[in-house]
């Protein structure tokens, strides 16, 4: 579900967010339109805003884990995290986290990777919810959602800042919901 579709249509802070992303063509590979975040995060009024939209989404839905995806989600998920009083847990790239992981395979839009997590990192129960830059595929949500259950963890919701109208993956979140602040901008060039 779209910010704009649950009570923020019209809400500037939406516009503003959307105008700070840059568009990058053809990037990491020809055809693909990269959603630049990076631009968001220079512009301090709309990565504010981007940060509390979500914490006034999620404060009141008794959160205890925050779960980012490496690398765009660790941009957004501590700062979400530390406002509603859960905590952090980062969702890896093979081999960056010592000690003993759990990881699960996912395809990508332009290839295939892994996600790992620190097998003591949740606790059955724990409300979870899995935070990312963007949604395409919805591989890397799934892989997310998989890791966390895999522990007993309750996935209640994965939000990302840029998701497709239509994201083509929606199947691939095994029915949990998703909430997506603003559509992708430049699809239109191709």
């Amino acid at each position: 579900m779209f910010a704009a579709e649950n009570g923020l249509k019209g809400d500037p802070r939406l516009e503003a967010i959307s105008a700070a992303i840059r568009v990058v063509p053809d990037f990491p590979k020809k055809g693909i339109m990269f959603q630049d975040i990076t631009t968001l995060l220079l512009e301090h009024k709309a990565f504010k805003h981007t940060i509390d939209i979500f914490v006034d989404r999620y404060k009141d839905m008794h959160i205890s884990v925050v779960a980012g995806v490496e690398a765009r989600g660790f941009m957004f998920g501590p700062s979400i995290a530390l406002a509603i009083g859960a905590k952090f847990v980062p969702l890896r790239k093979p081999g960056k986290l010592p000690g003993k992981v759990i990881s699960e395979s996912y395809e990508l839009e332009y290839g295939h990777d892994r996600l790992e997590m620190h097998v003591d990192a949740v606790e059955p129960r724990e409300r979870v919810i899995i935070i990312d830059d963007l949604v395409a595929t919805g591989g890397t949500l799934s892989a997310a959602i998989s890791l966390m259950e895999s522990q007993g963890a309750e996935v209640v919701e994965c939000a990302c800042v840029i998701g497709l109208p239509e994201v083509k993956g929606q199947h691939k979140l095994e029915g949990k919901p998703l909430y997506v602040l603003v559509e992708p901008s430049g699809l239109d060039e191709f």
